[in-house]
């Protein structure tokens, strides 16, 4: 078993769905993006950089996914925080996944690494 799924296995629900939905959505974006497993978390790459993440706010114990170049976008609904280059979106488990939001976001970041703003392995 690889240990992005051991990790989703081991959440309990409603996280664990919501993880899966966001698992399922991130990649139905771009064939380029891939799963991968990095600093003990689930992370997506494109075309080999690091792109985003799944993980679950020690705080307000909510799920959210990581923009890794979140520096670069200023949508209100996404948080900065303590970090420098990356910014957060929270997510509440208990209601419907916002797609549209996720899919903007997720698009918008895609799009950053296709125009040469984040240079990528050609």
């Amino acid at each position: 078993m690889k240990a992005s799924e051991n990790y989703y296995d081991q959440l309990e629900e409603p996280v664990k769905s919501c993880f899966l939905a966001l698992h399922h959505l991130i990649l139905s974006q771009d064939k380029d993006i891939v799963p991968a497993w990095k600093y003990g978390m689930p992370f997506f790459c494109y075309k080999g950089k690091m792109f985003c993440y799944l993980w679950t706010h020690k705080k307000y114990r909510q799920p959210y996914i990581g923009i890794v170049e979140g520096k670069h976008f200023d949508e209100p609904f996404l948080l900065q925080e303590d970090r420098s280059r990356m910014k957060i979106m929270l997510l509440d488990p208990n209601k419907d996944l916002p797609a549209e939001q996720i899919d903007a976001v997720v698009r918008k970041a895609i799009n950053l690494y296709k125009t040469g703003v984040i240079p990528v392995k050609k």
